[in-house]
Protein backbone atom coordinates (compact mmCIF):
# COMPACT_ATOMS: atom_id res chain seq x y z
CA UNK A 1 0.00 0.00 0.00
CA UNK A 2 3.03 2.46 -0.04
CA UNK A 3 2.15 3.21 -3.49
CA UNK A 4 -0.95 4.52 -2.78
CA UNK A 5 -1.39 8.06 -0.82
CA UNK A 6 -4.23 9.07 -2.22
CA UNK A 7 -6.07 8.61 0.80
CA UNK A 8 -3.36 11.41 1.99
CA UNK A 9 -3.82 13.73 -0.53
CA UNK A 10 -7.67 12.92 -0.24
CA UNK A 11 -8.41 15.00 -3.69
CA UNK A 12 -11.02 13.97 -6.09
CA UNK A 13 -8.01 13.18 -8.58
CA UNK A 14 -6.05 11.03 -6.49
CA UNK A 15 -8.68 9.50 -4.12
CA UNK A 16 -8.55 5.81 -5.52
CA UNK A 17 -5.63 6.33 -8.45
CA UNK A 18 -2.09 5.63 -8.02
CA UNK A 19 0.35 7.95 -9.55
CA UNK A 20 2.17 7.77 -12.72
CA UNK A 21 3.11 6.10 -14.61
CA UNK A 22 0.10 3.55 -13.52
CA UNK A 23 -3.15 3.57 -15.36
CA UNK A 24 -6.53 3.95 -14.01
CA UNK A 25 -7.56 -0.04 -13.94
CA UNK A 26 -4.59 -1.08 -12.13
CA UNK A 27 -5.66 1.02 -9.35
CA UNK A 28 -9.12 -0.67 -9.37
CA UNK A 29 -7.25 -4.16 -10.20
CA UNK A 30 -5.37 -3.23 -7.16
CA UNK A 31 -8.24 -3.07 -4.57
CA UNK A 32 -9.52 -6.07 -6.01
CA UNK A 33 -6.61 -7.89 -4.45
CA UNK A 34 -6.83 -5.95 -0.84
CA UNK A 35 -10.49 -7.50 -0.70
CA UNK A 36 -9.13 -10.62 -1.29
CA UNK A 37 -6.81 -9.79 1.17
CA UNK A 38 -9.41 -8.91 3.59
CA UNK A 39 -11.30 -12.00 2.85
CA UNK A 40 -8.37 -14.59 3.03
CA UNK A 41 -6.84 -13.22 6.06
CA UNK A 42 -9.98 -10.90 8.18
CA UNK A 43 -7.78 -8.20 8.59
CA UNK A 44 -10.22 -5.70 8.05
CA UNK A 45 -7.69 -2.54 8.64
CA UNK A 46 -7.80 -1.28 4.99
CA UNK A 47 -11.34 -1.48 4.88
CA UNK A 48 -12.35 1.88 5.02
CA UNK A 49 -9.44 2.96 2.44
CA UNK A 50 -10.92 0.25 -0.08
CA UNK A 51 -14.26 1.23 0.44
CA UNK A 52 -13.13 4.97 -0.39
CA UNK A 53 -11.69 4.29 -3.37
CA UNK A 54 -14.21 1.74 -4.95
CA UNK A 55 -17.24 4.28 -3.80
CA UNK A 56 -15.25 7.78 -5.40
CA UNK A 57 -15.30 6.06 -8.68
CA UNK A 58 -18.72 4.98 -9.21
CA UNK A 59 -19.10 8.03 -11.57
CA UNK A 60 -22.13 10.45 -11.69
CA UNK A 61 -24.18 7.23 -13.38
CA UNK A 62 -22.88 4.93 -10.53
CA UNK A 63 -21.42 2.59 -13.10
CA UNK A 64 -18.02 3.43 -13.19
CA UNK A 65 -17.63 5.79 -15.91
CA UNK A 66 -15.53 8.25 -14.87
CA UNK A 67 -15.51 11.81 -16.90
CA UNK A 68 -11.94 12.66 -15.46
CA UNK A 69 -10.78 9.21 -16.85
CA UNK A 70 -12.06 9.36 -20.15
CA UNK A 71 -8.40 8.72 -21.53
CA UNK A 72 -7.61 6.23 -19.98
CA UNK A 73 -10.92 4.42 -19.11
CA UNK A 74 -11.42 1.59 -21.50
CA UNK A 75 -13.92 -1.64 -21.61
CA UNK A 76 -11.36 -3.78 -20.38
CA UNK A 77 -10.44 -0.46 -17.80
CA UNK A 78 -13.87 -0.51 -16.20
CA UNK A 79 -14.47 -4.23 -16.20
CA UNK A 80 -11.56 -4.18 -13.88
CA UNK A 81 -13.34 -1.96 -11.40
CA UNK A 82 -16.64 -4.17 -11.96
CA UNK A 83 -14.47 -7.22 -11.05
CA UNK A 84 -13.62 -5.26 -7.67
CA UNK A 85 -17.68 -4.23 -7.09
CA UNK A 86 -18.39 -7.56 -7.99
CA UNK A 87 -16.46 -9.57 -5.31
CA UNK A 88 -17.82 -6.53 -2.67
CA UNK A 89 -20.99 -7.83 -3.42
CA UNK A 90 -20.41 -11.78 -3.34
CA UNK A 91 -18.80 -11.42 0.38
CA UNK A 92 -20.91 -8.88 1.45
CA UNK A 93 -18.09 -6.14 1.52
CA UNK A 94 -19.92 -3.66 4.01
CA UNK A 95 -20.98 -0.91 2.05
CA UNK A 96 -20.57 2.57 2.74
CA UNK A 97 -24.08 5.15 3.81
CA UNK A 98 -23.17 7.49 1.11
CA UNK A 99 -21.68 7.95 -2.23
CA UNK A 100 -23.53 5.13 -3.83
CA UNK A 101 -26.45 6.66 -4.75
CA UNK A 102 -28.41 4.05 -2.81
CA UNK A 103 -27.33 1.39 -4.75
CA UNK A 104 -25.51 -1.96 -3.33
CA UNK A 105 -22.61 -2.85 -4.32
CA UNK A 106 -24.81 -5.87 -6.42
CA UNK A 107 -26.48 -2.81 -8.03
CA UNK A 108 -23.54 -1.05 -8.81
CA UNK A 109 -22.10 -3.66 -10.38
CA UNK A 110 -25.27 -4.42 -12.66
CA UNK A 111 -25.21 -0.78 -13.71
CA UNK A 112 -21.57 -1.50 -14.91
CA UNK A 113 -22.68 -4.32 -16.55
CA UNK A 114 -25.61 -2.49 -18.37
CA UNK A 115 -23.35 0.02 -19.49
CA UNK A 116 -20.91 -2.10 -20.96
CA UNK A 117 -23.30 -4.52 -22.65
CA UNK A 118 -24.82 -1.53 -23.86
CA UNK A 119 -21.41 -1.57 -26.10
CA UNK A 120 -21.83 -4.58 -28.06
CA UNK A 121 -20.84 -3.57 -31.27
CA UNK A 122 -22.43 -5.94 -34.80
CA UNK A 123 -21.73 -3.42 -37.07
CA UNK A 124 -17.76 -5.41 -37.36
CA UNK A 125 -16.85 -8.60 -36.87
CA UNK A 126 -20.34 -9.72 -36.27
CA UNK A 127 -20.24 -8.53 -32.70
CA UNK A 128 -18.07 -8.04 -29.92
CA UNK A 129 -16.76 -5.25 -27.75
CA UNK A 130 -14.11 -2.78 -28.69
CA UNK A 131 -11.75 -2.34 -26.56
CA UNK A 132 -11.81 1.28 -26.13
CA UNK A 133 -15.05 3.04 -25.17
CA UNK A 134 -14.20 6.76 -27.03
CA UNK A 135 -13.37 6.97 -30.07
CA UNK A 136 -10.88 9.74 -29.70
CA UNK A 137 -8.91 6.69 -27.71
CA UNK A 138 -5.92 4.68 -29.53
CA UNK A 139 -7.22 1.21 -30.09
CA UNK A 140 -10.93 2.18 -30.91
CA UNK A 141 -10.94 0.15 -34.08
CA UNK A 142 -9.38 -2.63 -32.21
CA UNK A 143 -11.76 -5.88 -30.43
CA UNK A 144 -9.84 -7.62 -27.93
CA UNK A 145 -10.05 -10.59 -25.62
CA UNK A 146 -9.90 -9.08 -22.46
CA UNK A 147 -12.63 -6.38 -22.47
CA UNK A 148 -15.05 -9.16 -24.03
CA UNK A 149 -13.16 -12.09 -21.62
CA UNK A 150 -14.41 -9.47 -18.93
CA UNK A 151 -18.12 -9.27 -19.25
CA UNK A 152 -18.22 -13.11 -20.05
CA UNK A 153 -17.27 -13.50 -16.72
CA UNK A 154 -19.19 -10.52 -15.33
CA UNK A 155 -22.37 -12.42 -16.86
CA UNK A 156 -21.89 -15.86 -15.57
CA UNK A 157 -21.15 -14.29 -11.72
CA UNK A 158 -24.23 -12.04 -11.95
CA UNK A 159 -26.07 -14.95 -13.53
CA UNK A 160 -24.36 -17.08 -10.11
CA UNK A 161 -25.58 -14.28 -7.46
CA UNK A 162 -28.67 -13.19 -8.95
CA UNK A 163 -30.16 -16.29 -10.77
CA UNK A 164 -31.07 -13.70 -13.69
CA UNK A 165 -31.20 -15.90 -16.43
CA UNK A 166 -30.65 -13.13 -18.78
CA UNK A 167 -27.11 -12.95 -18.11
CA UNK A 168 -26.92 -16.47 -19.11
CA UNK A 169 -27.77 -15.97 -22.32
CA UNK A 170 -25.20 -13.22 -22.42
CA UNK A 171 -22.40 -14.85 -21.10
CA UNK A 172 -23.40 -17.95 -23.57
CA UNK A 173 -23.78 -14.92 -26.37
CA UNK A 174 -20.21 -13.75 -25.79
CA UNK A 175 -18.42 -16.93 -25.42
CA UNK A 176 -19.80 -17.93 -28.65
CA UNK A 177 -18.44 -15.19 -30.63
CA UNK A 178 -15.39 -15.76 -28.91
CA UNK A 179 -14.49 -18.74 -30.51
CA UNK A 180 -16.21 -17.82 -33.88
CA UNK A 181 -14.30 -14.76 -34.17
CA UNK A 182 -11.07 -16.63 -33.07
CA UNK A 183 -10.08 -15.49 -30.15
CA UNK A 184 -10.52 -18.98 -28.41
CA UNK A 185 -8.89 -21.51 -30.30
CA UNK A 186 -9.92 -24.72 -30.46
CA UNK A 187 -6.64 -25.85 -28.21
CA UNK A 188 -8.49 -23.11 -25.65
CA UNK A 189 -5.46 -20.71 -26.04
CA UNK A 190 -6.79 -17.38 -25.61
CA UNK A 191 -5.60 -15.20 -28.32
CA UNK A 192 -5.26 -10.69 -27.60
CA UNK A 193 -7.39 -9.61 -30.23
CA UNK A 194 -8.00 -8.01 -33.73
CA UNK A 195 -8.39 -4.63 -35.49
CA UNK A 196 -12.40 -4.73 -36.36
CA UNK A 197 -12.10 -1.97 -39.71
CA UNK A 198 -10.56 -5.13 -40.94
CA UNK A 199 -13.49 -7.66 -39.47
CA UNK A 200 -11.54 -8.70 -37.24
CA UNK A 201 -8.38 -10.21 -39.43
CA UNK A 202 -5.30 -10.82 -38.90
CA UNK A 203 -5.70 -11.62 -34.87
CA UNK A 204 -2.97 -10.81 -32.71
CA UNK A 205 -1.76 -13.83 -31.22
CA UNK A 206 -0.55 -12.47 -28.23
CA UNK A 207 -1.02 -15.06 -25.05
CA UNK A 208 -1.21 -13.53 -21.79
CA UNK A 209 -1.73 -15.03 -18.20
CA UNK A 210 -5.23 -12.58 -17.35
CA UNK A 211 -6.97 -13.79 -20.47
CA UNK A 212 -6.48 -17.61 -19.81
CA UNK A 213 -7.12 -16.48 -16.01
CA UNK A 214 -10.67 -14.34 -16.98
CA UNK A 215 -11.90 -17.25 -19.11
CA UNK A 216 -11.05 -20.11 -16.66
CA UNK A 217 -13.01 -18.50 -13.71
CA UNK A 218 -16.08 -17.19 -16.39
CA UNK A 219 -16.42 -20.72 -17.92
CA UNK A 220 -16.10 -22.41 -14.21
CA UNK A 221 -18.62 -20.17 -12.76
CA UNK A 222 -21.14 -21.26 -15.50
CA UNK A 223 -20.26 -24.74 -14.74
CA UNK A 224 -21.20 -24.05 -11.17
CA UNK A 225 -24.28 -22.60 -12.07
CA UNK A 226 -25.39 -25.20 -14.90
CA UNK A 227 -23.92 -28.19 -13.78
CA UNK A 228 -23.16 -28.62 -17.50
CA UNK A 229 -20.75 -31.39 -18.79
CA UNK A 230 -19.98 -28.72 -21.23
CA UNK A 231 -18.69 -26.25 -19.23
CA UNK A 232 -16.71 -28.81 -17.24
CA UNK A 233 -15.35 -29.94 -20.00
CA UNK A 234 -14.12 -26.00 -20.99
CA UNK A 235 -12.97 -25.10 -17.16
CA UNK A 236 -10.79 -28.17 -17.60
CA UNK A 237 -9.41 -27.32 -20.83
CA UNK A 238 -8.49 -23.36 -20.20
CA UNK A 239 -6.97 -24.71 -17.23
CA UNK A 240 -4.99 -27.24 -19.02
CA UNK A 241 -4.07 -24.68 -21.94
CA UNK A 242 -2.86 -22.35 -18.14
CA UNK A 243 0.26 -24.60 -18.45
CA UNK A 244 1.95 -22.54 -21.18
CA UNK A 245 2.14 -19.93 -18.10
CA UNK A 246 4.34 -22.30 -15.70
CA UNK A 247 7.69 -23.99 -16.12
CA UNK A 248 9.98 -21.40 -17.58
CA UNK A 249 12.92 -23.75 -17.41
CA UNK A 250 13.63 -27.17 -17.24
CA UNK A 251 14.45 -26.34 -13.24
CA UNK A 252 11.84 -23.92 -12.71
CA UNK A 253 8.69 -26.72 -12.88
CA UNK A 254 5.36 -25.63 -11.98
CA UNK A 255 6.86 -21.97 -11.46
CA UNK A 256 4.13 -19.25 -13.08
CA UNK A 257 5.82 -16.74 -15.33
CA UNK A 258 4.62 -14.36 -18.31
CA UNK A 259 4.83 -16.25 -21.14
CA UNK A 260 5.34 -13.15 -24.02
CA UNK A 261 7.40 -11.05 -22.18
CA UNK A 262 9.38 -11.83 -18.73
CA UNK A 263 11.93 -14.32 -19.59
CA UNK A 264 12.76 -11.68 -22.66
CA UNK A 265 12.91 -8.47 -19.96
CA UNK A 266 10.33 -6.66 -21.91
CA UNK A 267 7.30 -6.66 -19.58
CA UNK A 268 5.68 -3.10 -18.96
CA UNK A 269 3.71 -1.53 -15.95
CA UNK A 270 0.66 -3.35 -16.82
CA UNK A 271 2.42 -6.35 -17.68
CA UNK A 272 4.18 -7.43 -14.54
CA UNK A 273 0.68 -7.10 -12.56
CA UNK A 274 -1.08 -9.97 -15.09
CA UNK A 275 0.37 -13.14 -12.48
CA UNK A 276 -1.63 -11.69 -10.05
CA UNK A 277 -5.25 -12.02 -11.80
CA UNK A 278 -4.07 -15.77 -13.21
CA UNK A 279 -3.80 -16.65 -9.50
CA UNK A 280 -6.52 -14.55 -8.23
CA UNK A 281 -8.88 -16.41 -10.79
CA UNK A 282 -7.18 -20.16 -10.26
CA UNK A 283 -8.02 -19.87 -6.79
CA UNK A 284 -11.57 -18.62 -7.33
CA UNK A 285 -12.07 -21.21 -9.73
CA UNK A 286 -11.36 -24.24 -7.00
CA UNK A 287 -14.43 -23.06 -5.17
CA UNK A 288 -16.86 -23.34 -8.07
CA UNK A 289 -15.42 -26.12 -9.64
CA UNK A 290 -13.40 -28.62 -7.25
CA UNK A 291 -12.29 -30.79 -9.80
CA UNK A 292 -10.02 -28.05 -10.63
CA UNK A 293 -8.72 -28.16 -7.14
CA UNK A 294 -5.63 -30.43 -7.22
CA UNK A 295 -4.12 -29.10 -10.56
CA UNK A 296 -4.41 -25.35 -9.44
CA UNK A 297 -2.60 -25.92 -5.93
CA UNK A 298 -0.44 -28.32 -7.95
CA UNK A 299 1.04 -24.85 -9.58
CA UNK A 300 -0.08 -21.96 -7.56
CA UNK A 301 1.94 -23.68 -3.96
CA UNK A 302 5.13 -24.11 -5.82
CA UNK A 303 4.61 -20.81 -7.57
CA UNK A 304 3.95 -18.76 -3.93
CA UNK A 305 7.37 -21.01 -2.47
CA UNK A 306 9.22 -19.11 -5.80
CA UNK A 307 7.00 -16.03 -5.30
CA UNK A 308 8.41 -15.62 -1.21
CA UNK A 309 11.70 -16.03 -2.19
CA UNK A 310 11.60 -12.97 -4.88
CA UNK A 311 10.21 -10.95 -1.89
CA UNK A 312 13.58 -10.44 -0.58
CA UNK A 313 14.19 -7.03 -1.59
CA UNK A 314 14.99 -3.35 -0.62
CA UNK A 315 16.09 -1.84 2.38
CA UNK A 316 13.87 -3.81 4.78
CA UNK A 317 13.98 -7.12 2.34
CA UNK A 318 10.35 -7.82 1.84
CA UNK A 319 10.14 -6.35 -1.79
CA UNK A 320 8.83 -8.51 -4.31
CA UNK A 321 10.59 -8.91 -8.01
CA UNK A 322 9.11 -10.04 -10.93
CA UNK A 323 11.37 -13.47 -12.29
CA UNK A 324 9.81 -16.12 -9.57
CA UNK A 325 12.01 -18.52 -11.07
CA UNK A 326 14.97 -16.93 -10.16
CA UNK A 327 14.49 -17.81 -6.52
CA UNK A 328 15.81 -14.46 -5.28
CA UNK A 329 15.12 -10.64 -5.71
CA UNK A 330 15.49 -9.88 -9.47
CA UNK A 331 15.50 -5.98 -9.07
CA UNK A 332 12.35 -5.73 -10.51
CA UNK A 333 10.21 -3.38 -8.43
CA UNK A 334 6.28 -2.17 -8.46
CA UNK A 335 2.75 -2.33 -7.95
CA UNK A 336 2.28 -4.90 -10.40
CA UNK A 337 5.70 -7.41 -9.05
CA UNK A 338 3.62 -6.90 -5.21
CA UNK A 339 0.58 -7.38 -6.00
CA UNK A 340 1.12 -10.65 -7.96
CA UNK A 341 3.48 -12.12 -5.17
CA UNK A 342 0.49 -11.08 -2.80
CA UNK A 343 -2.34 -12.31 -4.49
CA UNK A 344 -0.27 -15.74 -5.54
CA UNK A 345 0.50 -16.13 -1.25
CA UNK A 346 -2.90 -15.10 0.08
CA UNK A 347 -4.39 -17.75 -1.84
CA UNK A 348 -3.40 -20.20 -0.38
CA UNK A 349 -5.75 -19.57 2.33
CA UNK A 350 -8.87 -20.55 0.11
CA UNK A 351 -9.57 -23.95 1.55
CA UNK A 352 -9.15 -22.44 5.22
CA UNK A 353 -12.86 -21.75 6.96
CA UNK A 354 -12.27 -18.13 6.28
CA UNK A 355 -11.44 -18.22 3.16
CA UNK A 356 -14.20 -20.11 1.23
CA UNK A 357 -15.92 -18.51 -1.17
CA UNK A 358 -19.27 -16.52 0.15
CA UNK A 359 -17.70 -16.21 3.69
CA UNK A 360 -16.43 -13.19 5.29
CA UNK A 361 -12.34 -13.96 6.32
CA UNK A 362 -11.86 -14.40 9.70
CA UNK A 363 -7.58 -13.98 10.63
CA UNK A 364 -6.10 -16.72 12.57
CA UNK A 365 -5.38 -15.90 16.44
CA UNK A 366 -1.51 -14.88 16.32
CA UNK A 367 -1.55 -17.26 19.67
CA UNK A 368 -3.22 -20.06 18.50
CA UNK A 369 -0.19 -20.45 15.61
CA UNK A 370 2.13 -20.09 18.08
CA UNK A 371 0.64 -22.46 20.00
CA UNK A 372 0.33 -25.07 17.36
CA UNK A 373 3.72 -24.91 16.19
CA UNK A 374 5.13 -25.71 20.24
CA UNK A 375 2.93 -28.14 20.46
CA UNK A 376 4.53 -29.98 17.81
CA UNK A 377 7.10 -31.54 19.65
CA UNK A 378 9.41 -33.23 16.72
CA UNK A 379 9.41 -29.88 14.93
CA UNK A 380 12.67 -29.02 14.94
CA UNK A 381 14.09 -26.50 17.66
CA UNK A 382 15.14 -23.59 15.80
CA UNK A 383 12.40 -24.04 13.46
CA UNK A 384 9.83 -23.82 15.43
CA UNK A 385 11.43 -20.81 17.33
CA UNK A 386 11.85 -19.09 13.94
CA UNK A 387 8.09 -19.09 13.25
CA UNK A 388 7.08 -18.50 16.57
CA UNK A 389 8.99 -15.49 16.67
CA UNK A 390 7.97 -14.79 13.52
CA UNK A 391 4.38 -14.59 14.38
CA UNK A 392 4.08 -11.36 15.70
CA UNK A 393 3.99 -10.25 11.70
CA UNK A 394 1.33 -12.50 10.74
CA UNK A 395 -1.51 -10.46 9.26
CA UNK A 396 -0.38 -6.97 10.98
CA UNK A 397 -1.29 -4.50 8.72
CA UNK A 398 2.40 -2.95 9.55
CA UNK A 399 4.10 -4.78 6.73
CA UNK A 400 7.05 -5.62 9.17
CA UNK A 401 8.39 -8.78 10.59
CA UNK A 402 8.69 -9.17 13.96
CA UNK A 403 11.80 -7.89 14.75
CA UNK A 404 12.36 -11.50 16.60
CA UNK A 405 13.35 -13.06 13.18
CA UNK A 406 16.24 -11.55 11.65
CA UNK A 407 15.34 -10.70 8.23
CA UNK A 408 11.32 -12.02 6.48
CA UNK A 409 14.17 -14.00 4.36
CA UNK A 410 15.19 -15.84 7.37
CA UNK A 411 11.77 -16.46 8.63
CA UNK A 412 10.64 -17.70 5.35
CA UNK A 413 13.03 -20.03 5.36
CA UNK A 414 12.87 -21.41 8.66
CA UNK A 415 9.77 -21.93 8.18
CA UNK A 416 9.24 -23.73 4.75
CA UNK A 417 11.88 -26.44 6.60
CA UNK A 418 9.59 -26.54 9.41
CA UNK A 419 6.59 -26.94 7.53
CA UNK A 420 7.25 -29.19 5.05
CA UNK A 421 7.06 -32.37 7.20
CA UNK A 422 4.94 -30.93 9.66
CA UNK A 423 1.86 -28.45 8.56
CA UNK A 424 -1.04 -30.73 8.29
CA UNK A 425 -4.74 -30.56 7.78
CA UNK A 426 -4.88 -30.71 11.52
CA UNK A 427 -2.81 -27.97 11.97
CA UNK A 428 -4.07 -25.57 9.72
CA UNK A 429 -7.82 -26.40 10.70
CA UNK A 430 -6.55 -25.18 14.18
CA UNK A 431 -4.15 -22.39 13.01
CA UNK A 432 -8.02 -21.18 11.61
CA UNK A 433 -11.24 -21.86 13.32
CA UNK A 434 -13.04 -18.54 13.34
CA UNK A 435 -15.97 -17.86 9.98
CA UNK A 436 -18.63 -15.84 9.29
CA UNK A 437 -21.13 -16.49 6.89
CA UNK A 438 -21.72 -14.09 4.59
CA UNK A 439 -25.45 -12.95 3.30
CA UNK A 440 -25.39 -13.15 -0.15
CA UNK A 441 -28.31 -11.77 -2.08
CA UNK A 442 -29.71 -14.19 -4.53
CA UNK A 443 -32.86 -12.68 -5.87
CA UNK A 444 -32.43 -10.48 -9.11
CA UNK A 445 -32.14 -7.15 -8.59
CA UNK A 446 -32.80 -4.99 -11.59
CA UNK A 447 -30.74 -1.94 -12.36
CA UNK A 448 -32.11 1.49 -12.98
CA UNK A 449 -29.47 2.91 -14.96
CA UNK A 450 -29.73 3.51 -18.39
CA UNK A 451 -27.54 6.21 -19.30
CA UNK A 452 -26.06 5.96 -22.23
CA UNK A 453 -21.92 6.29 -22.16
CA UNK A 454 -20.70 10.37 -21.57
CA UNK A 455 -19.39 11.60 -24.82
CA UNK A 456 -16.07 12.42 -24.74
CA UNK A 457 -15.40 16.10 -25.14
CA UNK A 458 -11.36 16.32 -25.07
CA UNK A 459 -8.88 15.27 -27.61
CA UNK A 460 -6.03 13.48 -26.10
CA UNK A 461 -2.72 13.54 -26.89
CA UNK A 462 -0.50 11.09 -29.02
CA UNK A 463 1.47 9.68 -25.30
CA UNK A 464 -1.74 9.96 -23.09
CA UNK A 465 -2.93 6.54 -23.68
CA UNK A 466 -0.62 3.25 -24.49
CA UNK A 467 -1.63 -0.24 -25.18
CA UNK A 468 -2.48 -1.64 -21.33
CA UNK A 469 -2.40 -5.48 -22.95
CA UNK A 470 -3.48 -5.20 -26.76
CA UNK A 471 -0.90 -3.89 -29.19
CA UNK A 472 -3.64 -2.68 -32.19
CA UNK A 473 -0.63 -2.11 -34.49
CA UNK A 474 0.75 -5.48 -34.34
CA UNK A 475 -0.78 -7.96 -37.37
CA UNK A 476 0.99 -11.00 -36.82
CA UNK A 477 2.68 -13.40 -33.94
CA UNK A 478 5.92 -12.53 -32.87
CA UNK A 479 7.83 -15.46 -31.23
CA UNK A 480 9.57 -13.61 -28.20
CA UNK A 481 13.64 -14.45 -27.85
CA UNK A 482 14.18 -16.66 -24.77
CA UNK A 483 16.70 -15.32 -22.33
CA UNK A 484 18.35 -18.38 -21.55
CA UNK A 485 21.42 -16.52 -19.44
CA UNK A 486 21.27 -17.75 -16.02
CA UNK A 487 20.50 -15.14 -13.59
CA UNK A 488 22.95 -14.76 -10.56
CA UNK A 489 23.29 -17.17 -8.09
CA UNK A 490 20.94 -19.58 -9.60
CA UNK A 491 21.46 -22.06 -12.97
CA UNK A 492 17.55 -20.61 -14.33
CA UNK A 493 17.62 -19.40 -16.63
CA UNK A 494 -13.13 -18.68 -40.39
CA UNK A 495 -16.45 -16.28 -40.67
CA UNK A 496 -18.06 -15.27 -37.55
CA UNK A 497 -21.73 -16.14 -36.36
CA UNK A 498 -23.12 -13.30 -35.27
CA UNK A 499 -24.59 -13.72 -31.71
CA UNK A 500 -28.26 -12.21 -31.15
CA UNK A 501 -28.01 -9.57 -28.50
CA UNK A 502 -30.29 -9.76 -25.97
CA UNK A 503 -31.30 -6.49 -23.86
CA UNK A 504 -30.61 -6.84 -19.87
CA UNK A 505 -33.79 -8.04 -18.28
CA UNK A 506 -34.55 -8.13 -14.39
CA UNK A 507 -37.06 -11.27 -15.32
CA UNK A 508 -35.78 -14.64 -13.74
CA UNK A 509 -35.90 -18.23 -14.50
CA UNK A 510 -34.93 -21.34 -12.67
CA UNK A 511 -30.78 -21.67 -13.27
CA UNK A 512 -29.81 -25.43 -11.90
CA UNK A 513 -28.98 -25.70 -8.59
CA UNK A 514 -25.20 -24.62 -7.62
CA UNK A 515 -22.64 -27.39 -7.33
CA UNK A 516 -20.75 -27.52 -4.13
CA UNK A 517 -17.32 -25.98 -3.88
CA UNK A 518 -14.53 -28.15 -2.38
CA UNK A 519 -14.75 -28.25 1.50
CA UNK A 520 -11.14 -29.96 2.65
CA UNK A 521 -8.77 -28.07 3.13
CA UNK A 522 -5.79 -28.91 0.38
CA UNK A 523 -2.75 -30.50 3.17
CA UNK A 524 0.38 -29.08 1.77
CA UNK A 525 3.40 -30.97 0.90
CA UNK A 526 5.38 -28.33 1.00
CA UNK A 527 5.01 -26.40 3.82
CA UNK A 528 4.62 -23.10 1.55
CA UNK A 529 1.14 -22.21 4.15
CA UNK A 530 3.47 -20.80 6.88
CA UNK A 531 5.85 -19.58 4.47
CA UNK A 532 3.39 -17.58 2.84
CA UNK A 533 1.54 -16.36 6.28
CA UNK A 534 4.73 -14.92 7.69
CA UNK A 535 5.47 -12.89 4.94
CA UNK A 536 2.04 -12.15 3.66
CA UNK A 537 1.65 -8.94 5.09
CA UNK A 538 5.20 -7.50 4.25
CA UNK A 539 4.34 -8.52 0.46
CA UNK A 540 2.45 -5.75 -0.86
CA UNK A 541 0.86 -3.82 2.35
CA UNK A 542 4.39 -1.93 3.60
CA UNK A 543 7.06 -2.98 1.98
Amino acid sequence: MKYYTGNVTNTTDTIAILPQPYYWWEAGAMWGAMLDYYHYTGDSSYNEVVSQALVSQVGPAFDFIMPNQEFDEGNDDQAFWGFASMVAAERDFPIPSTGTGGFSWLQLTENLWNNIASRWDTSTCNGGLKWQIYASNKGYDYKNMVSNGALFQLSARLAKVTGNQTYVTWANQIYDWSTNVGFVTNDFVTYDGAPDNTNCTPITKEIWTYNNAIMLYGAAVMYNITGSSTWQDRTNSFLGASAQFFSPYANSTNVMFELMCETGGTCDNDQFSFKGYLSRFMYASTQVAPFTHDTVFKYLTTSASAAAKSCSGGTGGTTCGQRWYWEAFDGSVGVGQQMSALETIQGLLVDTPGGADGQAGTSPSVSSISSAVQATSTMPTAAASAITASSGGIFIASGKANSAASSITDAVAAASAAATAYVTTELLTTVCTNSSTAAIPTQPISSTNTSSPISPTKTPTSTLLTATSSQAAASSYTSLAIDTSAPPTTQKPTTATAPSVVNPASTTSTIPAQQTANSSPHTLSNGVMLAGVVVLSSLFLGA
